[in-house]
């Protein structure tokens, strides 16, 4: 019974220590393939960095309002839409850069969205690890698995950015809704929160 308790916990770890690494690719792997957009869309320097930077403003905004709702409603209530948020955003904006004539401000909408679902997932883990976790060495090193993980996200993304990239140049919108999805699965089958007292 013991080792099940242990095998369930080290999926719900690795679940969470998923979300962090979905939001540093959500954003970091479009970098390495800016260029290339800039290319295909006729757009400017300037256009191409702010596809980026609307992720990451719409994200800032809303951190403290997802932390309160997660306060409010559970942390998971909050971070699985937030997911689906993510997961619709990146779909807007490869959809729109696949088929659209003039898709960059439908990408630019896409990437807001994603902004917004990033403001309630990553940040949530934080307090949903204070949560679960009440021993502080066990917390101490659930933090370090998801720090980690933030870490691999960014060595990883410059790499998956550009070689999707280099295959189809909005590919790599797609496959964070790819990596959403898998994301929210393991969230939901693999993380129990207890109940608020």
């Amino acid at each position: 019974m013991k080792k099940n308790n242990q095998t369930v916990s080290k999926w719900c770890l690795v679940s969470m220590a998923s979300i962090p690494l979905v939001m540093t690719l959500g954003n970091s792997m479009l970098i390495p393939a800016l260029p290339l957009i800039e290319k295909q869309l006729h757009i400017s320097a300037f256009k191409s960095s702010l596809l980026i930077t609307c992720y990451s403003i719409a994200s800032i905004l809303l951190i403290p309002i997802a932390g309160y709702l997660s306060d409010k409603y559970g942390r998971k209530k909050i971070i699985l839409p937030s997911l689906a948020i993510v997961l619709i955003g990146g779909l807007v904006s490869g959809f729109a850069a696949s088929n659209m004539e003039h898709p960059y401000w439908m990408i630019i909408v896409g990437r807001i969205l994603q902004g917004i679902g990033a403001a309630g997932a990553a940040p949530i883990v934080l307090p949903l690890i204070g949560d679960l976790y009440k021993n502080d060495d066990d917390a101490s090193s659930a933090l370090g698995i998801i720090e980690t993980s933030n870490t691999f996200g960014k060595v990883l993304s410059p790499i998956l950015g550009a070689v999707f990239a280099a295959i189809i140049w909005y590919l790599p919108f797609y496959l964070i809704s790819l990596f959403s999805i898998i994301s929210f699965i393991l969230i939901c089958i693999f993380v129990k929160t207890p109940k608020k007292k």
